[in-house]
């Protein structure tokens, strides 16, 4: 997982502009590699907003996961070895029977949704 910079630092002002929209500083864009249409998270702090890009939103619930597991002693291969089970109480929750082990509907059924 990449370290992030937790500098808190002051540019610039901006405006808001007629539809509501936001520029971010072009030095900010560059340096967090944002281009056009990259989604953000809008937190308010008191009288304040936070934004805060998606990936970097994304990157620390990783990061909190990832501790969490640790500090339960969990590993990779832990989570994977339950996967079977929890795909085989899904389909029963939705199909209301478990699928025998001669049945791939659900090895189908994810492969028909792929393309679409």
């Amino acid at each position: 997982m990449s370290t992030h910079n937790t500098t808190l630092e002051y540019m610039t002002t901006t405006k808001i502009g007629e539809k509501g929209q936001l520029t971010v500083p072009k030095q900010f864009r560059e340096d967090l590699g944002l281009g056009a249409g990259a989604p953000f998270a809008v937190l308010r702090l008191g009288d304040g907003l936070i934004l805060l890009p998606e990936q970097r939103r994304f990157e620390q619930l990783c990061e909190r996961v990832r501790s969490s597991l640790t500090a339960a002693g969990l590993m990779s291969e832990d989570i994977l070895a339950t996967i079977p089970e929890a795909r085989n109480r899904v389909y029963a929750r939705r199909y209301g029977k478990r699928p025998t082990d001669g049945d791939d509907v659900l090895r189908r059924r994810s492969r028909s949704h792929r393309g679409k």
